[in-house]
């Protein structure tokens, strides 16, 4: 299996798992409902956001259109850098990171693009996909589903901490999904395991060395060359002048 086939299985594979649990959230829960899957630190909790990954909302109703616009481009970019980096050859494992990536970007433009085309309202019943009455939405306007609750940590900020003093705590707050933890996955994993590949790209490249190396090779014969024409001319000089004054 060549490296492009591995880079789109992984893609595929995300995209499966991430719509599938999606769409299960979505037709079995209402906006707000829980249940617990790991004590009280893991738990399964239905939200929707407008925004970015983790929750995060960006500027409103133009704000959503343009964050959907801005990921579509994102995603052709992002498809067109992973080719790139196939036909240089790079390390699998960096591919791989890039394709989480990628991954991640199209799970969550599919829920903004096409949920809010095939889905009714979650708020206080439990959806249905492809209502009668259509959806909830417009292209574009749907909302991303988020189900991942993790609030390891919980309490009060001690009264002296600025702004925060007497309120409540928590870590980890964000509610987040498959296509999140893909994104935040490929991204760290660069960060730790492939930082340097950016700045060492091109000089991994064997074409250019080699064209280079063939080049500088040629060049050196070719100044040889010339040197050494430069050098027997000039001894045919001397020679021919020595000559010439035994005979006067």
């Amino acid at each position: 299996m060549s490296k492009l086939q591995k880079s789109i299985l992984l893609v595929f594979l995300v995209l499966l798992v991430d719509q599938i649990l999606k769409i299960w959230i979505k037709t079995h829960m209402t906006i707000g409902e829980e249940f617990s899957v790991l004590g009280s630190w893991f738990l399964i909790h239905f939200v929707e956001n407008n925004g970015m990954a983790f929750g995060f909302e960006f500027g409103g109703e133009y704000g959503k259109i343009f964050l959907s616009l801005f990921r579509i481009v994102a995603v052709f970019g992002i498809g067109w850098y992973i080719t790139k980096l196939v036909k240089k050859n790079l390390p699998m494992g960096f591919i791989a990171c890039v394709s989480l990536i990628f991954a991640g970007a199209i799970g969550n433009i599919i829920d903004s693009a096409f949920y809010g085309l095939i889905f009714n309202d979650s708020y206080g019943q439990v959806a249905t996909l492809f209502p009668e009455g259509g959806g909830y939405a417009t292209f574009l306007h749907g909302r991303v589903v988020d189900m991942f609750y993790f609030p390891l940590i919980s309490g009060v900020y001690p009264d002296w901490v600025p702004f925060a003093g007497g309120s409540d705590f928590q870590f980890f707050r964000p509610v987040f999904n498959v296509a999140d933890s893909s994104i935040s996955i490929g991204i760290f994993s660069i960060i730790l395991f492939y930082r340097k590949q950016f700045n060492t790209m091109e000089e991994n490249h064997p074409e250019t060395e080699n064209k280079t190396k063939v080049d500088t090779e040629e060049t050196i014969v070719e100044e040889t060359a010339i040197v050494e024409d430069a050098v027997v001319i000039h001894t045919e000089d001397e020679t021919k002048e020595t000559a010439d004054n035994k005979s006067f």
